[in-house]
């Protein structure tokens, strides 16, 4: 900043203050908010706004000129030394023009010759690189490679669609500089950061509130009815209704022909992308820092999917430093291999180009091997950053593909160093269980189920959620059934349909279960399942009264007489169907409806159901073919999202 504009913004405020009513003050307080936006940028972002930051001084400097001309001088009581300055401000903001430091202004285009270095295929020379940012920029540590990094995100998180530059070359810039900090540096000062974070974490576990943050109620409309996961390929069927593209093509390739929500026949099986929602979805899933992974063959038009894209130079600076991490990770010392997990954690939070560089570069049975480290610290990044590597969908075969890597992942959950590691684990395989051919294979492997059903017993709030919703994905295949039963998971499941944040999956996950005869059995044997699932629908919400009925219903059909006897004398069961007539979901009606025609063939019905309006209930139901699909029966509960930590 000129030091002669500095000198006339200081000297003005002084002296303009005892007239700050007379006078026009309002440049002055914006040239506060000026100085203020320079001190609180960064060199690389200031580099970066050279010649934007230059332009607003010089406009500002027009406007002090302004003020200086209808400044009051003869009105003021001055000395005529100050005076005098008064005078030589005058003229010296008269002469004032737009000035961008050369010298400034060639480092800024040196800064994108880097960048044009790697869009072109070619790596910028290590000695340039040190020379430019270390000698010259004063970039001289790890921490200041991260508060630069940080900052640019938060640019691009803030300012997105309205920045210059563009997002997408920020984000280069952004690889740019954790390929630097890499490079450079290694694991110079990490000592230091690494003890800090310990500290820091020990106090409240390892990687504490990062990781509760992540978990963000979706809303229901952007969830698919099958997989009750975040839609990422939205398509419309037939009857109007959407769902994921994965999940309904393998709904009518099992043979289906009838739609999934509603039970209406299919007209035809043509699926019509809803780009619309695609986009709804894109956008909030910007807003709120959740990764959005758009399949690889979506057709994509919106201005937003495309400003998300990464550049070419980002994608090379990001396999460069790929590289560089799973050196360390094969490689170096103990220490630089926690380090270099934690970074590969870090680096996997958003993006699936992120996710699908690091795995290409044989990270994931590197992080399978630091996952039996008796390190908690290694340990916990490393499961963390199986997770975040997960999410992405070919990875999930990749991490499955690797020699004894879901038993190790099952370990973790089992006997993890910290509750973070171990909740970390189950979310893992809440995230590889989306994909219907593993979740068999999960299931089957020793202790897995048995840990899920531990942690949603005695887990963290965060913990019960991880378990629950795993637990629910394994649940969706009819093979786990058995599974359920010995590993004690439906006890469990039972206990959590009074815990708060997990009854509505348990009580979705039990209505999968009875619709098998072995599973309506083994419900009906837990003492307290009809009473949670009644208290469910009186005091849940919408969706968790929707799954309670639908799970009363199936106990009915597949549990024989002794368990439908059970559920025709819970307390104030009629009222409480009633109400869901009148009340509930469209799904929560139809299976009400439903399980009040079970109640009144069954006998002295008419006794306790005398009253509960069977004229309503059984209008336009009395043909409803039983929906065999596991969502149009359970419902859809809020679903949480594969969390990045």
């Amino acid at each position: 900043m000129p030091p002669f504009w500095t000198l006339c913004v200081l000297f003005l405020w002084t002296c303009c203050y005892p007239f700050r009513v007379k006078i026009r003050h309002l440049p002055i307080f914006r040239s506060k908010i000026l100085i203020d936006y320079v001190k609180g940028s960064t060199k690389l972002w200031l580099l970066l706004q050279n010649q934007s930051i230059s332009g607003h001084f010089h406009d500002m400097n027009q406007e002090i000129s302004t003020l200086l001309d209808v400044f009051p001088l003869r009105e003021i009581h001055l000395s005529e030394d100050v005076k005098e300055q008064v005078e030589l401000l005058r003229k010296q903001s008269r002469k004032s023009k737009l000035s961008i430091d050369k010298n400034d202004d060639l480092l800024r285009l040196k800064l994108y010759s880097f960048l044009n270095e790697f869009e072109n295929g070619r790596i910028p020379d290590r000695n340039q690189l040190y020379s430019f940012f270390v000698e010259k920029l004063r970039i001289c540590n790890v921490k200041s490679y991260r508060d630069e990094i940080e900052f640019l995100e938060e640019q691009i998180v803030n300012h997105d669609g309205d920045i210059e530059p563009t997002a997408s070359v920020l984000n280069g810039f952004v690889a740019l500089m954790r390929y630097c900090r890499f490079l450079l540096f290694r694991f110079e000062d990490e000592d230091g950061e690494l003890g800090k974070w310990k500290r820091r974490t020990t106090k409240k576990g390892l990687i504490t509130r990062e990781i509760a943050d992540t978990f963000i109620t979706i809303p229901k409309d952007f969830c698919c009815p099958i997989s009750l996961d975040l839609m990422q390929d939205p398509v419309i069927v037939s009857t109007g209704q959407t769902y994921e593209r994965a999940s309904i093509a393998r709904w009518v390739e099992e043979g289906h022909s009838t739609c999934p929500k509603t039970g209406q026949m299919l007209v035809h099986t043509k699926l019509v992308p809803n780009r619309a929602l695609r986009n709804l979805i894109l956008q909030w899933c910007m807003a709120n820092g959740i990764p959005y992974d758009p399949p690889e063959n979506a057709d994509y038009s919106s201005e937003c999917a495309v400003s998300a894209l990464p550049s070419k130079a980002a994608m090379e600076a990001t396999k460069a430093t790929a590289g560089l991490l799973v050196e360390h990770l094969a490689n170096g010392t103990p220490r630089a291999q926690t380090v270099a997990a934690r970074e590969i954690r870090l680096l996997a939070k958003t993006g699936r180009e992120n996710r699908a560089c690091i795995a290409e570069a044989g990270a994931i049975p590197l992080l399978k091997r630091l996952l039996l480290s008796s390190d908690a610290c290694a340990q916990e990044n490393s499961v963390t950053a199986m997770l975040n590597l997960s999410i992405y969908d070919k990875n999930k075969s990749r991490i499955m593909d690797v020699e004894g890597c879901l038993g190790t992942i099952v370990g973790v959950l089992r006997y993890g160093h910290t509750t973070e590691a171990r909740e970390n684990a189950a979310a893992t395989l809440f995230s590889l269980s989306a994909v219907h051919d593993y979740k068999k294979q999960i299931a089957q492997e020793g202790g897995a189920v048995e840990a899920l059903a531990g942690l949603l017993r005695e887990g963290t709030a965060r913990g019960k959620k991880d378990a629950v919703t795993a637990l629910f994905n394994l649940s969706t295949h009819t093979e786990n059934c058995a599974r359920m039963i010995e590993s004690g998971a439906i006890t469990a499941l039972v206990g959590a349909l009074g815990c708060e944040g997990v009854s509505e999956e348990a009580a979705g996950a039990l209505a999968l279960i009875v619709r098998q005869p072995v599973g309506a059995e083994a419900v009906a044997k837990e003492e307290m399942a009809v009473a949670g699932l009644t208290g469910m629908m009186r005091c849940g919400t919408p969706r968790g009264k929707e799954n309670a009925v639908a799970a009363l219903l199936e106990l009915c059909r597949g549990g024989g007489a002794a368990a439908t006897e059970r559920v025709l004398k819970a307390p104030a069961l009629a009222s409480l169907l009633q109400s869901l007539l009148f009340t509930g979901t469209k799904r929560a009606r139809r299976k009400a409806a439903s399980l009040a025609r079970v109640f009144q063939r069954c006998e002295n019905a008419s006794l306790h159901f005398g009253g509960l309006g069977v004229g309503y209930a059984f209008a336009g139901n009395s043909a409803e073919p039983r929906d065999t699909s596991f969502a149009g029966d359970v419902g859809m509960p809020v679903s949480i999202s594969v969390p990045v930590l």
